[in-house]
């Protein structure tokens, strides 16, 4: 029992998922895992978890993990993932709760033991495999404390030396910064409290320790991989972040084709393919009709966004430029929560524009395909963006995405007016900038269809697979020593 490469995250779809980080932890162990390589996956076993197609059994019980206080232990629970293994990490005080992370009140006081024990738990199970992993790829601050634990345990433990770490940042403004006193029993030596460790102005920062420990280091776009060098961008780890340049690669993200997909998709009225995009009217058709919406408003274009409602992904810039927006004879549905102001306002502006506008603040699967298909341009004017799928699946939808030309959306978005143009961006990173953006979109589909169809047609064409993605991690783990 064991695998080559053991992946450690706080979400994996279809178990446990807030963005996405969750979707590609459901999608890269399994396309490495078709590939030959033996993965698995450690995540935490949340209250709110999708258990429903999947056996899940006890595995393990009462493994010591020693956190906060030595007699503490976790139940490991085991799910066959498309013959991918998940292993589960349990412990009801830490992880049976409705949220992963935080509630409308903000972050879960208790946080950084949480994924203490988490990162401590994952250790003690996986020195119960039949062999040490040759790769331990942890993602983003809630899995970053496990590259320092192997740093250190390859120093003591023969178990552990042949081992290596990847850290794959996701986000770096979520960097998990916590009080010093917690660093004092996590369960690293006094050495790592350094400015070259996990401490940073006095605290203990969770992201800091993947990137000082990791063997290698990745972010989710090459784009991204260069912005965060920047005091722009580098949410003030650039330093750190260049001090570790040569172990730095941009690989971006990709897209489940077998979910993410309108020729085959369980969520939609009628489905439709590159070289046919009827079925796409009717999808908008179906959903201004479930929302409510003016009827005669099939015949214009409908702006769809979907995400978090935070000011990264440009929140503020949307519900600036609504009044204008709807000025415009357009439909707008708007799928996400987060600040609870923002929350507010959208809310507001369905009121004053109901035939028009329609929010829903929660988050269901059903809904983002819906919304992605029925969409002709989808929103997204993100402060930065460190790769984003959303676009991704806009594009594969033929849904034209108006975006900032930041991190992953730089990458992955041809821009009009060029002859290859899969979208829209705008380089300045505000409201007038954003609306004029959209206003350039509106105006192909209005004026000119034909070069608005081809570029939908060059849209869908794109391929962001996982395949590729998986290729070049393969590449890296090699360069680490994985053996296959």
């Amino acid at each position: 029992m064991g695998a080559d490469v053991v992946f450690i995250a706080s979400e994996i779809f279809p178990f446990s998922k807030t963005g996405g980080l969750g979707d590609v932890l459901g999608a890269l162990p399994l396309a490495l895992h078709n590939k030959g390589i033996k993965t698995a996956v450690i995540t935490p076993f949340y209250g709110r978890i999708g258990t429903a197609e999947y056996d899940i059994r006890l595995a393990w019980s009462d493994i010591p993990v020693g956190y906060p206080w030595e007699p503490i232990t976790a139940d490991v629970y085991q799910a066959d993932y498309k013959g991918m293994p998940v292993y589960f990490i349990h412990r009801s005080e830490y992880f049976d709760r409705r949220f992963y992370y935080c509630d409308h009140r903000g972050d879960f006081f208790d946080n950084a033991e949480r994924f203490i024990f988490f990162n401590r738990a994952a250790q003690s199970l996986m020195e119960r495999f039949s062999s040490a992993p040759q790769i331990i790829h942890a993602h983003d601050w809630q899995a970053a404390l496990s590259p320092a634990y192997l740093y250190f345990n390859r120093m003591s433990n023969p178990f552990w030396e042949e081992t290596r770490s990847v850290f794959t940042i996701h986000n770096l403004a979520f960097q998990g910064r916590f009080a010093s006193r917690l660093f004092e029993n996590c369960g690293l030596p006094p050495s790592a409290w350094s400015m070259n460790g996990v401490e940073f102005y006095g605290d203990f920062n969770f992201m800091k320790a993947g990137i000082s420990y990791a063997d290698k280091i990745t972010t989710v776009s090459p784009n991204y991989s260069k912005e965060i060098l920047t005091r722009q961008f580098g949410c003030d780890l650039h330093n750190v972040l260049m001090g570790r340049k040569e172990r730095l690669h941009g690989i971006l993200n990709g897209a489940d084709y077998e979910i993410w997909n309108p020729e085959h998709n369980k969520y939609l009225p009628k489905t439709y393919t590159t070289n046919n995009v009827r079925g796409k009217r009717t999808c908008k058709s179906c959903l201004i009709d479930e929302l409510g919406l003016d009827a005669s408003l099939k015949k214009r274009p409908m702006l769809g966004f979907i995400g978090r409602l935070r000011e990264q992904k440009g929140v503020n810039m949307l519900v600036d430029i609504i009044p204008k927006l709807m000025e415009k004879d357009v439909s707008l549905v708007v799928l996400g929560e987060g600040n609870l102001e923002r929350e507010a306002q959208l809310l507001n502006y369905m009121e004053t524009y109901p035939d028009k506008m329609c929010t829903i603040v929660d988050y269901t699967e059903e809904l983002a395909h819906k919304i992605q298909a029925a969409s002709d341009i989808f929103l997204m004017p993100s402060t930065y963006e460190p790769c984003g799928l959303t676009q991704l699946y806009a594009l594969r939808f033929g849904t034209v995405p108006v975006a900032s030309a930041v991190g992953g959306l730089h990458d992955t978005i041809m821009s009009w007016p060029h002859p290859h143009a899969t979208g829209f961006t705008f380089e300045n990173i505000n409201s007038g900038a954003f609306i004029d953006s959209i206003t350039d979109a509106i105006d192909v589909w209005e004026n000119n269809p034909r070069e608005f169809r081809r570029i939908i047609g060059r849209a869908m064409a794109k391929d962001f697979s996982w395949d590729s993605a998986a290729d070049e991690y393969v590449k890296l783990y090699s360069e680490l020593g994985l053996r296959r």
